[in-house]
């Protein structure tokens, strides 16, 4: 899977992908909007602003790759320190405070995002061998980077990467694990994300 982003005139940039990288990266972008969840729609009868205003969570979710996507304004449970004289207890509250005012939102962004990729995809028309090139402008280009973004992050938890590359092994052998391990397709998807979201950061640099 070699295809990289190139710069396009307008600011934004075009890749080309063939057949199974079209369906890997739509499955993905799915699976992404399964994780997060669909979004709150106003009932029969319901003020959709009093849904627009409506308060989030105030508690990190359970499941570690949603974690990760909604980290804690403060760090997470074992990270709490006394900061500006606050007590533990009081950034407890500060970071609950900031998750129920900022969670929905943040989903919701990560939600479009990810259905922007879905949406660019399902208007590639692939030519006779199965490939197309996708051309995205730059608004498309800042919710494929988001996206992408998720994904490595969603997937790295999975692998038990951390920001620090903890989990790959002081040898990297996370990276050369064998054909017969389970997490190799996991990992080659990472690595791939990983190198589409770098190539697409340089194309939209000056």
């Amino acid at each position: 899977m070699a295809g990289h982003f190139e710069a396009t005139p307008g600011g934004g940039a075009a890749v080309a992908l063939d057949e199974v990288e079209i369906s890997i990266l739509r499955s993905l972008a799915v699976q992404l909007l399964e994780l997060i969840g669909p979004g709150d729609t106003p009932a029969d009868g319901e003020d959709p602003l009093a849904a627009l205003f409506a308060e989030g969570p105030s508690k990190p979710p359970s499941d570690p790759a949603l974690a990760r996507l909604f980290p804690d304004a403060y760090g997470g449970p074992d990270e709490l320190t006394e900061s500006d004289g606050k007590s533990e207890e009081e950034l407890r509250e500060l970071s609950a405070e900031f998750r129920r005012f900022t969670e929905n939102d943040l989903r919701s962004r990560k939600r479009e995002d990810a259905l922007a990729v879905v949406r660019t995809l399902d208007a590639l028309s692939p030519a006779g061998g199965g490939g197309a090139v996708l051309t995205l402008t730059a608004d498309e280009c800042r919710s494929w980077l988001g996206s992408l973004n998720d994904l490595r992050l969603t997937i790295g938890t999975r692998l038990e990467v951390s920001d620090e590359g903890e989990g790959e092994g002081e040898d990297g052998s996370l990276y050369r694990l064998p054909d017969s391990d389970p997490r190799k397709p996991m990992v080659m998807a990472y690595l791939w994300l990983g190198a589409l979201q770098e190539t697409l950061v340089e194309s939209l640099m000056p």
